[in-house]
Order: C-alpha cells, then structure tokens, then sequence
C-alpha cells in the first residue's frame, strides 16, 4: 500500500470480481465527488441501520450532516460507521440471464466518525457544502442562527479502510452464446438535472441566479 491507496483490510477485501476493485484514492474520490447521496450504516442498541444522507470530501476526509435529534448521528459519535456511495450507470443485457449485469460505480469507506464541536468550524463545513454545491450562494442567504447551528450535526471520517469497485463496458456471455439470435448490449442510465422550478412565493422580479442555472451534477 501507498499513500496514494486506501487501506485494504479483511472486512474491504475483495472476494471476487477482483478486476473491478480499486484501491487508489484517485478512484473513490472521483466517485465520492460525483454525487451528493450517500447511505451511512450505525450500529444502534446491537441492531443494524442504513439511512440516506448527503456526503462532501474535503481533502482526505468524508463529511455528512443531519439533524442533532436524529438517534443514529447520536449513536455514531465515536463509534464505528461504514459509508457507501454508488452510481448507476447501466443496464447490460447479456445473451443469458446468468450474465445480465449492470455497469456502475461504487466506493465503500468503514472508520471512526467525529463530531464536529467547534459552531465557527460547523459554519465553515456547512458553507463549503453548499459552495460545492452551488458556487456563490452561501454570500446571498441569511445568515444562519444560532439555534439552526445548534440543532445540526455535521460527522466526519478520515478516508482511509475502504475499497472502490467499477464495472463498465458490454456484456461477458459464454464463447458458444455469441452465436444465438439475441440482441445484446448496454442501456444506459444517468441522472439528469432538469429546469429550475421557482417557490411560487419568490418575491416579484426575482430570476433564476447563474449559479442555480449553472447546476451540474458532480
């Protein structure tokens, strides 16, 4: 292992499939940089949970945030988590059922979260949220009260044990299958951002500022 590699672990071994692992950080950042929508997994009272939050790295370490009644960013304080982003990316249609397959790409990081304590850097983390988000809106909103920092988590993680998996490209049939008369190929899936839609109690004259128009996902 490198500094430029994640750490490979028992748990983030892969056991088949080996082709599509990747271990270089260049890969799981790309992917963790590609969409905001993660799933986070806790371990709460000796029972499993998965919940769907949003995700942003800074640097060599994954960010997430919620509500600060919310039970699983209570229990995950100090605690092992295990996050996992994954993109679709499409359908392949394989000659077999056995080979159908889908083309996507996943990093899937384990550790220890943190809490963030200090409301100054709460300010700073949720401002470079939303800047990744959309450059150039954090200056046109109000400023957030102190109740609203209070009532918001923010944990994070150090990038380290973890593993990224990709699979693209058409579908692998048997030798002989390439024979039969059946179609095959890929069908491919991706997000799209769709036209702005405005709050109907926008105030009178307001357009849509560039930075919304200029939304793209990753």
């Amino acid at each position: 292992m490198t500094e430029h590699e994640l750490t490979t672990t028992d748990r983030t071994r892969l056991r088949r499939a080996h082709l599509r692992g990747h271990a270089d950080r260049a890969t799981a950042y790309a992917i963790l940089d590609a969409t905001m929508h993660c799933h986070v997994g806790y371990t709460i009272d000796g029972s499993p949970y998965v919940t769907p939050t949003f995700e942003w790295r800074e640097g060599d370490d994954v960010f997430w945030h919620g509500s600060s009644a919310s039970r699983a960013l209570r229990a995950a304080e100090g605690a092992e988590v295990c996050l996992t982003v994954s993109l679709l990316d499409g359908l392949v249609l394989a000659r077999s059922g056995f080979h159908h397959s889908v083309n996507y790409r996943s990093v899937m990081l384990f550790g220890r979260a943190r809490k963030i304590e200090d409301p100054a850097e709460k300010t700073e983390r949720l401002k470079t949220f939303v800047e990744m988000i959309t450059p150039g809106r954090w200056q046109t909103l109000r400023p957030m009260t102190d109740q609203e920092l209070k009532g918001t988590t923010i944990l994070t993680m150090p990038i380290d044990e973890g593993a990224a998996k990709v699979r693209d490209g058409g579908p692998i049939d048997d030798e002989e299958d390439y024979a039969l008369p059946i179609w095959a190929g890929v069908v491919p899936i991706r997000q799209q951002v769709g036209e702005p839609e405005p709050d109907p109690r926008n105030l009178p004259g307001l357009d849509v500022p560039g930075h919304v128009r200029a939304f793209r996902i990753g």
